[in-house]
């Protein structure tokens, strides 16, 4: 199983565009990084296929900003986001 390490929280989850928000606390993620999000009742892996900041596309986002992530599967606030690395 690959390593992880956790990069943030979800803040807000959008289910009529089934996007997540989510806040990153530690390090950086890019579009094709692969996010495990995890929570009580929450728990799947997926590609970034794409983030906004702000409505905007970007390509990727480092801690202290938020970003739009569209996600597979509901997510709820407070879930962890890990970044699977190696």
């Amino acid at each position: 199983m690959a390593e992880e390490r956790s990069v943030g929280v979800v803040m807000q989850y959008f289910a009529k565009a089934e996007v997540a928000a989510i806040q990153i606390t530690d390090g950086e993620i890019k579009v094709g990084d692969t996010l495990r999000i995890k929570g009580a009742t929450t728990e799947f892996t997926q590609k970034i296929d794409s983030m906004q900041i702000d409505r905007a596309s970007v390509s990727s986002a480092k801690a202290g900003q938020s970003v739009g992530i569209k996600v597979k599967e509901r997510v709820r606030e407070h879930d962890r986001v890990f970044l699977s690395v190696g």
